[in-house]
């Protein structure tokens, strides 16, 4: 294996297009992940990871083998992800205008930010097999829930960084520090301050503690599988008491863009009963996965042609056979998992 990457390395440094995509494609599914934890949205992820591509093949002639090709493909990436925050060029900075419908008086404001979108499972099939350093504190598919994106961009870009290399990567703190051209006392000051805002809003994310960052990607059970069912047969049938059933009492519903959070079980009612569950409108649902958790695709019936036309993405949290969380995406998300724009009628 170290003689074919040297032959790859050689090769692709005499400028062989085919050698650098043999080089570098076990680890582009990884890196775009990576790209994703830091940045907080996949659009952004697949264009980080392309401008950290780039970067290789132009720089391959310096890469000196003083560490491995994973460790120097994810120091490019690390800083392309910095210089893209530093740039403040991401999208989208501010929420757009709230739906027609006249939604109810939010319990406060969502802790999501605009430009968080949600993570296919059908990608990260790719990572089940790699495994973290040992400096980890996390399961390399552990660290991909949406409360634990959420968490990161709470942090300035420096600490995310640095807890994404620590503690999801497991690299050591001098290999941070030459990765991010700092000292190792400048890494173990930003991962202590790090570390204590994260684990902080994954313990307050959920009075419930599925907030717990070892709530996030687990096996499908047999309990999810009926969970997400009668979610699905709650929203083909505009059964509110139904959805309401399956919620527990501090539910909390978000949606970005719009930075709104609704907690409450009688604020969530109320909320479905505004948007969701207006009289006239019905649904077809698509169950399918995001980061490592249940989610449905909604299709709404269009009353003027026999199509149901794709509605929202919703994402949600289990404990046990409840739902404790909510957060709905817009259809933007819906093509990258693979979902239709459109569903026939049925008789």
């Amino acid at each position: 294996m170290e003689r074919d990457t040297t032959d790859l390395i050689a090769r692709a440094r005499a400028g062989d297009h085919n050698a650098f995509r043999d080089l570098v494609q076990g680890h582009s599914h990884e890196l775009q992940v990576h790209c994703y934890r830091i940045l907080g949205s996949l659009q952004d992820a697949e264009d980080a990871l392309q401008e950290t591509l780039v970067s290789a093949w132009r720089g391959l002639g310096d890469f000196g083998r003083q560490s491995s090709l994973r460790t120097w493909l994810y120091k490019i990436a690390t800083n392309r992800c910095l210089s893209m925050l530093r740039a403040d060029s991401r999208r989208p900075r501010t929420a757009p205008p709230l739906p027609e419908a006249a939604l109810p008086e939010p319990t406060g404001t969502g802790d999501a930010p605009p430009w968080l979108e949600p993570y296919p499972d059908v990608l990260l099939d790719h990572l089940v097999d790699r495994r973290p350093g040992p400096e980890a504190r996390y399961e390399t598919t552990e660290a991909i829930s949406l409360a634990f994106i959420t968490a990161l961009q709470l942090l300035p870009p420096r600490q995310r960084a640095v807890l994404v290399l620590r503690d999801v990567l497991g690299y050591h703190a001098a290999e941070v520090a030459h990765m991010l051209d700092t000292t190792q006392e400048s890494v173990h000051s930003a991962l202590k301050r790090a570390r204590a805002t994260v684990d902080n809003h994954l313990a307050h994310s959920s009075t419930t503690g599925t907030g717990n960052r070892r709530a996030a990607r687990h096996p499908d059970t047999a309990a999810e599988h009926r969970l997400v069912a009668r979610l699905t047969d709650a929203l083909e049938r505009a059964d509110l008491d139904a959805l309401i059933g399956l919620l527990v009492s501090d539910v909390k519903l978000s949606m970005p863009p719009a930075m709104l959070e609704y907690r409450g079980i009688e604020t969530a009612r109320r909320f479905f009963a505004a948007s969701t569950f207006r009289p006239g409108r019905t649904y077809r649902v698509v169950p399918t996965r995001a980061n490592g958790q249940p989610a449905v695709a909604l299709y709404l019936a269009d009353p003027h042609a026999s199509v149901h036309r794709a509605y929202a993405l919703l994402v949600v949290t289990t404990a046990g056979d409840r739902i404790t969380t909510i957060t709905g995406f817009t259809t933007d998300v819906m093509t990258r998992f693979g979902l239709p724009r459109t569903l026939p009628e049925t008789d």
